[in-house]
């Protein structure tokens, strides 16, 4: 038996101007599937997740799937986000905060109401249906969940949680973007580049997560490993028709190249075919004892359906052109700090970068490497120091967030115009040829790019700035595998400076000269390439614990007996305050739990049908059910207090 499809798209055509992105799909999702959807940069991939979301409309066509199934959908590019503590955030995004204002609304109009009310029938089927929806939502336990997974994704819930999201970086912005929609409990997810901004402990917790979620999954992704580990089906987007493979990425690698052999050996017998049809039919259209045969024939060229074969993938053409001469000291810092609000980010940080090196900035995500380099730009000033470019420097600087790099409201052709570039129109055209932008594509406005058409026109912007300083912020990750690589080839042809930052290790291994580590608000130097760095790094990690070790046992065996007796009064005073805390956190942790009981029932008794039926008693158990909660909320924060003066 066949199974029913999830998602159904019928004749789908999506058109931007005279350009055909998408054309005629049609395409059958069953319940459950893990879909990889791959293509080209500017195949469509994320028009067509943007399509399954309902966020774009089609040309022509139609997606149709069951009511009361929910999509969540992650942009690769950066989105604004409202500016409330992140659990707020969390909260409005998974329905909870409307809800929870409705439900108070209800439950305060029905302690108005009186017994004979004509409404409190319809009030109180409300307040049901509301209270059922909080539950089917995880209302009750929602805050547990979100500690989860944002612990899981890298942030450090007991203080993040209630930090505003403007504090948080561009990457970070991606996380919470992110977190907020794994809590959504959507029926489907589309995930477009989910592990750009990710670490690799937060990209294996997110894989763990993903292979437990029940829903059904379409992910857009570079990240090959990422596609083979979660992936069981593979969507390739091609030349605007859509091609089915039932297998793992790795799989597919090697189906498509046989099918693609499979369809050039077919076109190849089929053009003959026509070849011979033709001559046919021009070596005897005009003899009326062929005409019937001439006549069916022609019925044959015009009913036959051509094979088409996909082109194979064009490259850019990339290469930095001759920069002019820098003076040895390129980029300075000194005595750079950056603080937002009262939470630090880097203090007191010094460093020079010199003529020609090429520099790596890593360390942990929140560590301040993109703000860092925004402050190296000049496009965000210092808490307190300065940056400074060194004689006949000039910068070029590339943002991981896009809209920081160009106008989404101009086209192609007017960023490239904006360059300042003296090179004529037509060598102008020429060069977005060579980037794939050809033709109408180059009025197409920067909007509708995909995250590595824009990419393109940003690094094309760059090479026609001339500039001789590079400051590159995750430059590649929307970048396919084979423009990745000519970028790569391009940058070690590069006869200027760079500074960059990338989670690609294999990237920045070939590629770099000399690592800085931001780690703890301080910097590290290590000469040489990524590899060496790691090196370096464990061996110093390794070398101070062995020299804090021994420190302590000096320590240890210089004690006296009166510092022993100080330590031991010291143990004894912070057993006898842990004791005062616990001893309050018993008695308080049974009412939390007796409340959580009474609460229970108040809501199993408020579902009842003969008790609704019952006014007066319904209102009674309202105003308790009112006391409880209030009581619940401050007994919590009571408790957080006293869990955190045990730690």
């Amino acid at each position: 038996m066949e199974e029913q499809a999830l998602i159904e798209i019928k004749g789908l055509c999506v058109n931007f101007g005279e350009q055909e992105v998408l054309r005629d799909i049609d395409w059958f999702i069953t319940p459950k599937s893990r879909v990889g959807l791959v293509g080209d940069n500017g195949a469509g991939k994320t028009t067509m997740l943007r399509l399954i979301a309902g966020i774009e409309e089609p040309s022509d066509g139609t997606i149709v799937m069951p009511k009361g199934h929910t999509v969540g959908y992650l942009p690769q590019d950066l989105v604004e986000i409202e500016n409330v503590s992140l659990i707020d955030y969390l909260k409005k995004h998974a329905g909870l905060e409307s809800l929870s204002i409705k439900l108070r609304k209800v439950e305060h109009e029905l302690s108005l109401l009186s017994e004979d009310s004509s409404v409190l029938k319809k009030t109180l089927a409300l307040h049901e249906r509301l209270q059922r929806e909080f539950e089917a939502k995880d209302g009750f336990s929602f805050e547990v969940k979100a500690v989860q997974v944002l612990r899981g994704l890298g942030f450090y819930p007991e203080n993040d949680s209630i930090r505003l999201t403007s504090e948080f970086s561009g990457g970070w912005k991606m996380r919470i973007a992110l977190a907020a929609l794994l809590l959504s409990r959507s029926n489907i997810l589309l995930l477009d580049e989910p592990t750009n901004h990710l670490d690799t402990e937060s990209m294996e917790w997110l894989e763990g997560w993903l292979r437990d979620y029940k829903g059904t999954i379409i992910t857009v992704s570079h990240d090959r490993r990422f596609l083979d580990k979660m992936i069981t089906s593979v969507a390739e987007l091609s030349a605007g028709k859509i091609n089915i493979y039932s297998c793992g990425y790795e799989k597919y690698l090697t189906e498509r190249e046989e099918r693609i052999e499979r369809l050039k050996a077919e076109n190849e017998q089929q053009k003959g075919k026509i070849e011979d049809t033709q001559r046919f039919i021009e070596r005897f259209r005009y003899k009326a004892t062929k005409a019937t045969q001439v006549q069916s024939r022609i019925k044959q060229l015009e009913k036959m359906e051509i094979i088409e074969v996909a082109s194979t993938s064009k490259n850019i053409k990339f290469r930095f052109p001759e920069v002019p001469r820098s003076g040895l000291n390129v980029l300075t810092g000194n005595d750079i700090s950056k603080a937002y609000g009262d939470k630090k980010v880097f203090e007191g940080l010094n460093f020079s970068i010199q003529r020609g090196e090429r520099v790596a900035l890593v360390g942990v995500n929140g560590a301040g490497k993109s703000t860092l380099l925004r402050i190296l730009n000049q496009s965000e000033p210092p808490t307190k120091g300065e940056a400074k470019l060194g004689h006949n420097v000039k910068r070029s600087y590339f943002s991981q967030e896009s809209a920081q790099n160009l106008d989404y409201d101009h086209t192609i052709w007017q960023e490239i115009n904006n360059t300042g570039s003296k090179l004529l129109e037509g060598e102008k055209r020429k060069l977005l040829g060579a980037f794939l932008f050809s033709g109408d594509d180059i009025h197409k406005q920067v909007s509708i790019l995909s995250g590595g058409e824009k990419s393109r026109v940003t690094l094309l912007k760059i090479l026609l700035s001339k500039s001789n300083l590079l400051i590159l912020d995750e430059p590649t990750n929307h970048l396919d595998y084979e423009t990745k690589e000519l970028f790569h080839k391009a940058l070690l042809e590069y006869g200027g400076t760079i500074l960059i930052v990338s989670h690609d290790r294999a990237f920045l291994d070939n590629l770099v000269d000399r690592v800085i580590e931001i780690r703890n608000g301080q910097l590290y130097n290590y000469p040489g390439n990524y590899s060496e760095f790691i090196e370096k790094r464990e061996k110093q990690i390794k070398e101070k614990a062995e020299v804090k070790s021994g420190e302590s046992e000096t320590l240890v065996s210089e004690k006296g007996k009166e510092q022993k007796r100080a330590e031991a009064e010291e143990r004894n005073s912070l057993y006898r305050e842990r004791k005062k805390v616990k001893d309050k956190l018993k008695p308080l942790e049974k009412k939390i739990e007796e409340d959580e009981i009474r609460k229970e029932e108040i809501s199993n008794m408020l579902c009842d049908a003969e008790v609704l039926s019952r006014s007066i008693e319904v209102q009674e158990l309202m105003v308790e059910l009112n006391e409880i909660e209030n009581a619940l909320k401050e007994n919590y924060e009571k408790w957080e207090e006293l869990v955190t003066e045990l730690k």
